[in-house]
């Protein structure tokens, strides 16, 4: 399963991929409750969040695992600490991001990882060229997974790209910058 966190009005859009690649589930601006219902109901052996599982230190600007993912993959918005989240509004995705993890701590039978869609992008497809919508609408078809909707939005596809992360990571195919899980390099393998 993966997640794309929005805010608190925007909320999370889910993609569910069962051990074929196939996209078995999708929803958008759920709220909290409604991703600990989905969870529940479809019992994922990962939960991929497309969100910071927790702030920088305190007096920082950023994560150490965002620079070295920006060093060894692609740019990354950096996370600051708890007291600059607080004091944005910008940052009320990172806010809901948290609020899910919270939440999911309760749920000991489900493991949950942090990712970072536009690094498994570049994994699987090279980095961008043009528009993020082309790039990975074109990506998208270019993975090995079904019942892809035709109509589907850039939240989507990153909840699809989070759930496959989820999929890679489970299976091995993936590596760790720190508490962010990128694919291995290349399509994934069957």
């Amino acid at each position: 399963m993966g997640t794309d966190v929005g805010g608190e009005r925007k909320g999370f859009d889910v993609a569910v991929l069962n051990d074929d690649l196939q996209l078995v589930h999708i929803g958008a601006r759920l709220g909290v409750p409604a991703m600990v219902h989905l969870i529940r109901v479809w019992s994922p052996m990962v939960v991929a969040i497309d969100s910071p599982r927790g702030p920088a230190p305190a007096g920082a600007h950023l994560r150490q695992c965002e620079r070295q993912l920006n060093g060894a993959i692609c740019g990354i918005r950096w996370t600051p600490d708890r007291a600059a989240i607080n004091a944005s509004s910008y940052y009320s995705w990172i806010r809901c991001g948290f609020s899910l993890y919270d939440e999911l701590q309760a749920l000991t039978a489900v493991e949950v990882i942090e990712v970072f869609p536009t690094a498994s992008w570049t994994r699987w497809i090279g980095k961008r060229v043009g528009s993020r919508v082309r790039w990975t609408k074109e990506g998208l078809a270019s993975l090995p997974i079904t019942e892809v909707p035709p109509r589907n939005n850039q939240d989507l596809r990153d909840a699809v790209a989070a759930a496959l992360t989820s999929w890679q990571y489970s299976t091995g195919q993936s590596e760790n910058f720190g508490d962010i899980v990128v694919p291995l390099a290349g399509l994934p393998a069957e």
